[in-house]
């Protein structure tokens, strides 16, 4: 763990993201499912994950089996998550309504920005920025009534102009996609996605457990190249 400013360690977070669970019930992006579950594996990783104080869990894009699956499998197990939504969707087939959406913020749960459209926030013109990260932050916002001040980051992809974005809105914390482990009060949160081939085994010996030297020395180098570049 890094040390902290008075010289102490900061503690470690794992950051476990899910995606959708269960069936879809909507056209799926190209490759998209391979980010879908299967109900019984997601039940098994939950309880896997349940007792460990590290652990932190998110869900990206506002699907149904948000509602439907996740939040009372949450619930019976005392747990609580960020649902990041992709707020463009709000309210069609397959994914969140306003008032599931609600539900979850009334349950509890954090409610996240995850973009308008589902698509990178890397190389956007200031219009399609103001699009992805303001127009869809207030549409959350007035959708749950309390603000919203986290964001994840689309496919996973950043660079500096784009954190500088979302630091000048004044959102606190940032979910990425760089699978590794993370710090307290980071205010960008490396995330491992939970996949369709995973296992409990795979999440407790890929995620849970250190990496092996080399492969967190890559991490890290290729999360600074996307933040300098």
């Amino acid at each position: 763990m890094p040390p902290d400013a008075h010289g102490g360690r900061v503690p470690a977070v794992v950051n476990v993201c899910f995606h959708g669970i269960g069936t879809p019930r909507r056209e799926l992006e190209p490759g998209e499912e391979r980010y879908w579950v299967e109900p019984d594996e997601f039940l098994r990783v939950l309880d896997l994950v349940a007792e460990d104080p590290r652990v932190r869990l998110s869900f990206d894009d506002g699907n149904a089996s948000d509602v439907e699956i996740a939040l009372p499998a949450l619930l019976e197990r005392g747990l609580t998550a960020t649902f990041y939504v992709i707020a463009g969707r709000l309210d069609r087939r397959g994914s969140l309504d306003s008032a599931e959406l609600l539900h979850l913020a009334d349950r509890g749960m954090q409610v996240g920005v995850h973009g308008m459209d589902h698509r990178p926030w890397r190389g956007l013109s200031d219009a399609e920025a103001d699009r992805e990260l303001v127009d869809a932050r207030r549409l959350i916002e007035q959708t749950i009534g309390r603000p919203v001040s986290t964001a994840a980051l689309p496919l996973g992809r950043y660079d500096r102009r784009t954190l500088a974005r979302l630091r000048a809105l004044g959102y606190e914390d940032v979910g990425s996609s760089d699978r590794r482990w993370g710090r307290d009060g980071g205010w960008l949160q490396p995330r491992f996605s939970v996949c369709a081939d995973d296992t409990v085994e795979t999440v407790r010996s890929s995620v849970l457990r250190p990496a092996p030297l080399h492969r967190r020395l890559r991490s890290t180098a290729v999360g600074v190249v996307k933040r300098v570049r």
